[in-house]
């Protein structure tokens, strides 16, 4: 199907995309012209992860509105950039969505089905007061929200070995007009991180991204 949303994000200068799944890899594969490095990355990826490499280029490449692309490598830690651009980026995939997002802030981005097991692993991933902070009758949506926003913030990291109890650290998150806001911090370094979160529910998905900000 075509392009599920996209949105500009003024608060972060941003360009986020949102992709559900219903066509084969091959749709992707002939829209996209691959750079050698690049090449070499798919040859490693099988099924599903092909699937769901070749459908977020694309919709970076989308979002972009270029005729031509840029290549989308990665880091040494993994991490994937844009090859001689300003602009950062961070992707995440859930089921048969796939969301994409660009901003000139460091930038995370997470989405998630919801589902009711996350209850069982919140105690791998929440501090003690962050645990006080969900409200009982929307548990499992408030659980997403934090768990996504921790993702974004270890992409925002990006250097892995980070401890997400320890090393990540959210404020409670408060409704306004435009979803669920947040503010965290990542502490893993000398120099702390600071980041703010905006949270949405999309159907049965939750969707997170946070960005770097200076206080």
């Amino acid at each position: 199907m075509p392009l599920l949303d996209a949105y500009q994000l003024p608060d972060v200068h941003a360009l986020l995309g949102i992709w559900e799944v219903s066509e084969p890899v091959s749709f992707f594969e002939n829209r996209l012209i691959l750079f050698p490095e690049e090449e070499q990355e798919v040859k490693t990826l099988k099924d599903r992860k092909r699937m769901e490499w070749f459908c977020s280029r694309y919709v970076l490449h989308v979002l972009s509105d270029r005729h031509v692309r840029g290549a989308c490598l990665k880091d040494k830690y993994g991490k994937p950039y844009l090859e001689g651009s300003d602009y950062h980026i961070s992707m995440s995939h859930s089921g048969e969505r796939t969301a994409v997002i660009a901003s000139p802030h460091r930038i995370g981005i997470d989405i998630q089905h919801k589902v009711d097991k996350i209850t069982r692993i919140a105690p791998r991933f929440l501090s003690e007061s962050e645990r006080n902070d969900i409200p009982a009758d929307d548990e499992v949506t408030f659980l997403h929200f934090y768990w996504g926003a921790k993702e974004a913030m270890y992409k925002i990291y990006g250097k892995k070995e980070v401890d997400f109890k320890k090393h990540l650290s959210l404020q409670p998150f408060i409704k306004d007009d435009q979803g669920w806001r947040s503010k965290g911090i990542i502490s893993k370094d000398e120099n702390p991180i600071h980041c703010q979160v905006s949270a949405h529910l999309l159907d049965d998905f939750v969707l997170v991204y946070a960005w770097e900000v200076f206080e």
